[in-house]
């Protein structure tokens, strides 16, 4: 049966989930997951939840769905170690690093791919399956008939999001409260921008980036029988009524209940942005998709419902089966589990019956009594010699036993030995100035003075090249030029990207920028040698080895990163940071040039750009040749004027990252690469290389 999976953040909230039938609980401790504002467990009270739990036949996922810093990383191998003795069902792992470290220390406990991992193809799954990961969470964008089709090819298992609130950003690929705050949402600390007003040009009282929160329950049966494992409801920062009443109606759905509008109502009262969406299951990606937060009053009825539901006794959760026997010989009282425990209790040896003598259907309705207790009676065989009496008392007496042993043997788990992980070698990177890479958006930004320069490697999207077979074969004969593919590539769109790639591969490209774990197989089959972009979140040594294993020629560091942090890293691979350009903090499925208009003006090259309450603009272009949007930061990047400082990080190169410049902007950054102008604060910014992340 589909597994619900409910959110716990705060052990009222675990309590609200499991007593309303959630089948597993996703949890974090401590520092090194996605929801720092939840109140979160420490080891301690993780061990009371993992015992609450178990006894109640739900499983825990801990969550380790972030980014984790070197300095930070001896502290995650204790939380790792310390959790697999717990007795913890699966880590949810965002950091290629942080899989390593888990399977390492931990192989008996399964690794579950984050939605921050953005797989949303199947071979991204197939990456992940290689890696050793053992479930993955599909990205939210995904439409019923492409998750469908990875369910039927994929060699692990599949997780989906049914409920809660939708990020507007690829989820592991918004930058947005970093850039703004420094509030990563890749380290847990999203400040949530996209849900604050925005207008395009010139700021309005319009929410563009806020999106209604999902809603699955109609569909819960369709998505069993299309082969996803598991159904994940969001929610570890709200409150327990929430985690109860929506664990609730997506229980009564999942077991087979027709959804009602009284069960619509729970979730609407529940949490609600202007109604709920089901465009991207649908595949509907439109306007009606946005709503925001309202603020009306609170249903107390809702509210003490809710409350009750956990609050008012234990719910039957366990069925036990139990056999009663009463001889002239003793007594006794077996139960048993699914799971195969077994546990006796012995009673006293019974007297001979004076008026009415035991009976097995009433030894079997007094057996039964397990009410207030997390155990359903499934079965009671009973074995009564004629004549005989037992008490109530007795009777209740060995039920009580067994319960007590079956409970302290279904809280133990099998105790795997933890193993130590291993060193994460340190590799120098080369010294003084780094190489210059450049990369262009645009036809127009292959100036004649870009092609007569000296780059390490000049990169140019995919479907600039496939479809302009001299340039492509000019940069072929020039040499050190890589197509960049797109971060995005759903499943119906890899057979067109994979003509393409054939294409340039034929007319002497050698190298593809891949950014998405889930374009590595595809290029690395078409003949490519594999360059990472910033989109795989490379933010550690054990993230950087992992490179090296992939076998990648280069990789680009996170620009979530400081200066210190790039400078010890490990250089398992030829190493490289952008240094110039407009960052991308946002690519949405949304295409928010239509969402301006109502029509498709990606072609016309109109400019775009949203603006905040602040007067902060963040200009918009397309993905590539796709619908899809990039939102970038307003002001550039800039490094060009401290090289000095990039000479001391060990880095093979720094990149140029060229978006919204015009042909003569990119000479003018050219030259002002060779000749260095000083830092122009009210049209640039340094990024979060030197303020960092939270």
């Amino acid at each position: 049966m589909l597994e619900l999976l409910a959110p716990a953040g705060s052990m009222e909230s675990l309590r609200a989930a499991v007593q309303n039938g959630a089948d597993a609980v996703y949890l974090g401790v401590g520092e090194f997951n996605a929801r720092q504002s939840a109140k979160n467990f420490t080891l301690e009270t993780l061990g009371e939840a993992l015992k609450y739990c178990h006894i109640r036949g739900v499983q825990v996922h801990l969550t380790l769905n972030t980014l984790v810093a070197d300095r930070e990383m001896q502290q995650l191998r204790n939380l790792i170690r310390s959790a697999a003795q717990a007795g913890v069902d699966a880590f949810i792992v965002q950091d290629w690093g942080v899989v390593q470290l888990c399977r390492q220390i931990a192989p008996h406990v399964p690794v579950h791919g984050s939605t921050q991992m953005t797989v949303h193809n199947l071979a991204g799954v197939q990456m992940c399956a290689a890696m050793g990961i053992r479930r993955v969470v599909l990205s939210r964008e995904l439409n019923r008939n492409e998750i469908q089709y990875i369910c039927a090819n994929s060699p692990i298992e599949i997780e989906i999001f049914g409920h809660g609130a939708l990020c507007m950003c690829y989820s592991g690929q918004c930058y947005l409260s970093a850039m703004i705050g420094s509030r990563s949402g890749n380290r847990g600390r999203c400040a949530q921008p996209c849900r604050q007003s925005y207008g395009y040009s010139r700021w309005e009282n319009k929410y563009p980036l806020s999106l209604k929160d999902n809603c699955l329950v109609h569909y819960v049966q369709a998505i069993e029988e299309m082969g996803v494992v598991s159904l994940k409801l969001e929610g570890r920062m709200k409150r327990p009524e929430y985690v109860a009443a929506v664990t609730q109606v997506y229980r009564q759905a999942i077991d087979g209940a027709p959804v009602t509008p009284e069960m619509m109502q729970t979730l609407s009262d529940a949490f609600n942005r202007q109604g709920f969406t089901n465009g991207y299951y649908l595949g509907k990606v439109t306007t009606r998709m946005f709503g925001v937060r309202e603020e009306v009053p609170e249903n107390p009825e809702f509210l003490q419902a809710a409350r009750q539901s956990y609050e008012s006794g234990e719910a039957p959760l366990v069925d036990l089966k139990f056999r009663a026997v009463v001889t002239v010989d003793g007594s006794s009282l077996t139960a048993s589990d699914a799971e195969g425990h077994m546990c006796i209790a012995q009673g006293p040896i019974p007297e001979r019956a004076v008026n009415v003598a035991l009976t097995g259907q009433a030894l079997a309705a007094r057996v039964a009594k397990t009410g207030g207790t997390p155990y359903r009676c499934a079965e009671v065989r009973t074995q009564v010699d004629p004549g005989l009496m037992l008490s109530a008392a007795a009777i209740n007496a060995m039920r009580r036993d067994v319960l007590n042993q079956m409970t302290a043997l279904r809280a133990r788990r099998e105790e795997h030995p933890v193993k130590k992980a291993k060193d994460i070698p340190y590799f120098k990177g080369p010294g003084g100035l780094p190489g210059l890479t450049v990369q262009i958006s645009t036809r127009e930004q292959l100036t004649k003075r870009l092609l007569d320069s000296e780059t390490a490697m000049l990169y140019v999207p995919l479907h600039i090249l496939a479809e302009d077979a001299r340039l492509c074969q000019i940069l072929a004969n020039r040499g050190r030029c890589a197509a960049v593919l797109p971060r995005v590539v759903h499943d119906d769109e890899l057979p067109r990207l994979i003509s393409r790639l054939h294409t340039v591969r034929s007319l002497g490209i050698r190298d593809a920028l891949v950014g998405n774990i889930g374009l590595m197989i595809p290029a690395k089959e078409a003949g490519f040698r594999l360059r990472g972009d910033f989109g795989l979140n490379i933010f550690n040594s054990a993230s950087a080895n992992v490179c090296r294993d992939l076998k990648l020629a280069s990789a680009t560091v996170s620009f979530e990163m400081t200066l210190p942090q790039i400078r010890d890293l490990s250089k398992a691979v030829n190493m490289e940071m952008i240094v110039y350009g407009r960052l991308p903090l946002m690519i949405t499925e949304h295409c928010l040039i239509k969402n301006k208009t109502g029509e498709c003006g990606c072609q016309s090259g109109v400019p775009v750009k949203l603006t905040d309450k602040t007067g902060a603009d963040f200009p918009v272009m397309k993905e590539a040749d796709t619908c899809r949007s990039v939102l970038l930061n307003g002001k550039k990047l800039y490094w060009l004027d401290r090289q000095n400082d990039l000479a001391k990080l060990g880095l093979w190169a720094v990149r140029m990252n060229f978006t919204t410049e015009n042909a003569r902007e990119v000479d003018r950054i050219l030259e002002e690469y060779l000749v260095p102008t000083s830092f122009d604060p009210g049209a640039c910014t340094r990024g979060l290389y030197l303020r960092g992340v939270e």
